[in-house]
C-alpha cells in the first residue's frame, strides 16, 4: 500500500515535521477541553469568553502574517522555534495567572489555540517545507499522513485530559475545578518543551533556498502557475495574486462558519447542555478525533482520484449538514452524538485535498507566503464568530451557530466549485 511505503521511506525532515504536528495537536487537544472551562472558573460571563477568543485570534492574525511573510527571510526553522518557544511561556502564564490581560498577551503571541484547530505560522510553514521536500506524485499519501498524525494527536489530548482531570480529582490533588484546570496547563507547557526540541532538530533541507527536488522535465511537471527562476521576490507574482484574491474569498468564508461553532464551545455545548464530566468529555472528543484521524487516510486517495476540488465538496458538504443537525437532536443525548460522529467522520477529509490544490497551483518561492496568508485570512474569519456565539450563548440560542455554521460552509463550497473546477483534470494527472 503507497500509504504504508511512504510512511516508511520518507526523509527524516518529513517524519520530523509529522512529529511536531502531532505534539502540537496534542497540546490543542489537551487545552481545548478546558480553556472554555477555565475562563469560566476566572469569573468570565460567556459573552467575555467569546470575546477573548475574537481577541485572541485577532493576534495570532498579526503574529502569524508577520511569521509567514518573512520565514523564508529569517529561516523557517528560526520562526518555528520561536513559536514552540512562545508556546512553553504561554502554557506557563496560563498555569499561574488569573489575570485576564496576562492571559490574553500570552494567548496571542504564546499561540493558546481558542479550539483544537490550528492556529500560529506553524501549519504554513511546515506544509510549504512538506512540498518543498516532496515531489507531486507523492504529496497526497504525505499530506494525508501529515492530517493523520495532527488529527491523532487531537484525539489523545482529549481522552489524556479527560483522564488527568479525572485522577487529579479522584485522588484530591487539586482543590477546585480551577487549579485543575491550571494544571492542564503546565502538562501543555511540558509537551511544548518536545515540540522546541523536534524543531531543532530540522535540517537545512527544509529552507527554500535548498528546494531542488523537482524535475523540471515536461509541461504536466510545471505548476498551474508557472515559476519564475528567482526563488527570493520581494511581493508575488500578479497570477498568483489573483488565485490567492479567490483563495481567500472561498476560505475565509469557510473559517467565518466555522469561527461561529468552534470545537471550545461544541465542549462547552455538551457540558452545559447534557451535563458531561471530564471523563465522559474526553472520552466522546477522544472517539471523534479517532474517527477523523482515520477518516484522513483515504483521503489521499479520493483526491487522488477525483481531483482535490471534487474531493473537497464531496466531503464538505455532508459534513457542514451533519453539523447542522447536531442540536435538531434536542435533549436527545445518543443521536446528538450520532450526528456530531458523522460530522467527525467528514470533516478532515477536505484537508489533503486543500493542500494538494494549493501546492500545485502556487510557485515554490510564493508557497509560504500564500498559505500563511490563507490561513491569516481563514484566521480573521473565524474572529468574528466567537463573538456572536458568546452573546447568542448567554440568550440561551448555542444551538443556532450550528445552523449559521453549516449555511457558510455550503456556500463555501458552491464558490469553490464555481472558480477553481477546471484546475482539477490537470492536478489528476500531475498526482497519479
Amino acid at each position: 500500500m503507497k500509504f504504508i511505503t511512504e510512511f516508511r521511506d520518507s526523509s527524516r525532515d518529513i517524519k520530523l515535521l509529522w512529529g511536531s504536528v502531532f505534539l502540537r495537536l496534542l497540546s490543542y487537544g489537551i487545552t481545548n477541553q478546558v480553556l472554555t472551562l477555565f475562563l469560566n472558573a476566572i469569573q468570565m460571563s460567556e459573552s467575555q469568553i467569546g470575546w477573548f477568543m475574537s481577541l485572541t485570534l485577532v493576534g495570532d492574525v498579526v503574529c502569524s502574517y508577520i511569521l509567514t511573510w518573512y520565514a523564508d527571510v529569517w529561516g523557517r526553522r528560526t520562526v518555528l522555534v520561536y513559536g514552540s518557544v512562545m508556546m512553553l511561556l504561554s502554557g506557563l502564564v496560563f498555569s499561574f495567572s488569573t489575570n485576564f490581560y496576562w492571559l490574553l498577551i500570552f494567548a496571542i503571541f504564546g499561540v493558546i489555540s481558542p479550539s483544537s484547530d490550528e492556529v500560529g505560522p506553524f501549519k504554513s510553514i511546515e506544509e510549504a517545507m512538506l512540498a518543498h521536500l516532496t515531489p507531486h506524485n507523492k504529496r497526497p499519501e504525505v499530506y494525508a499522513i501529515h492530517a493523520l498524525m495532527g488529527t491523532t494527536g487531537g484525539a489523545l489530548g482529549a481522552i489524556i485530559c479527560g483522564s488527568f482531570l479525572h485522577l487529579i480529582q479522584h485522588l484530591k490533588w487539586i482543590h477546585t475545578e480551577l487549579e485543575s484546570y491550571q494544571a492542564v496547563f503546565l502538562l501543555y507547557a511540558l509537551i511544548a518543551v518536545g515540540k522546541v526540541i523536534i524543531m531543532l532538530c530540522l535540517s537545512g533541507q527544509t529552507e527554500l533556498e535548498m528546494h531542488h527536488h523537482d524535475p523540471q522535465i515536461d509541461e504536466e511537471e510545471q505548476p498551474l502557475i508557472q515559476r519564475t527562476p528567482e526563488f527570493k521576490t520581494v511581493g508575488l507574482s500578479s497570477e498568483t495574486k489573483s488565485i490567492l484574491a479567490k483563495l481567500l474569498v472561498i476560505f475565509m468564508l469557510d473559517s467565518l462558519g466555522y469561527g461561529f461553532m468552534t470545537s471550545g464551545w461544541i465542549i462547552y455545548y455538551y457540558a452545559k447542555y447534557f451535563m458531561m464530566g471530564s471523563m465522559a468529555l474526553g472520552t466522546l472528543f477522544f472517539c471523534n478525533q479517532i474517527v477523523s484521524a482515520f477518516s484522513s487516510i483515504p483521503s489521499s486517495f479520493i483526491a487522488r482520484h477525483m481531483g482535490p476540488v471534487k474531493a473537497m465538496i464531496s466531503v464538505q458538504a455532508p459534513s457542514a449538514i451533519f453539523f447542522m443537525l447536531i442540536p435538531l437532536a434536542g435533549h436527545n443525548l445518543i443521536l446528538s452524538i450520532l450526528f456530531l460522529v458523522l460530522y467527525s467522520s467528514t470533516t478532515a477529509m477536505d484537508v489533503t485535498p486543500r493542500q494538494i490544490l494549493l501546492t500545485n497551483i502556487i510557485r515554490p518561492q510564493d508557497l509560504t507566503r500564500v498559505m500563511g496568508t490563507v490561513n491569516i485570512g481563514k484566521t480573521m474569519a473565524r474572529c468574528i464568530g466567537p463573538i456572536f456565539t458568546g452573546f447568542l450563548a448567554q440568550q440561551n440560542h448555542l444551538e443556532l451557530c450550528y445552523v449559521i455554521s453549516g449555511s457558510l460552509v455550503l456556500a463555501a463550497d458552491s464558490v469553490l466549485a464555481l472558480w477553481f473546477f477546471k484546475f482539477d483534470d490537470k492536478i489528476k494527472r500531475q498526482i497519479t
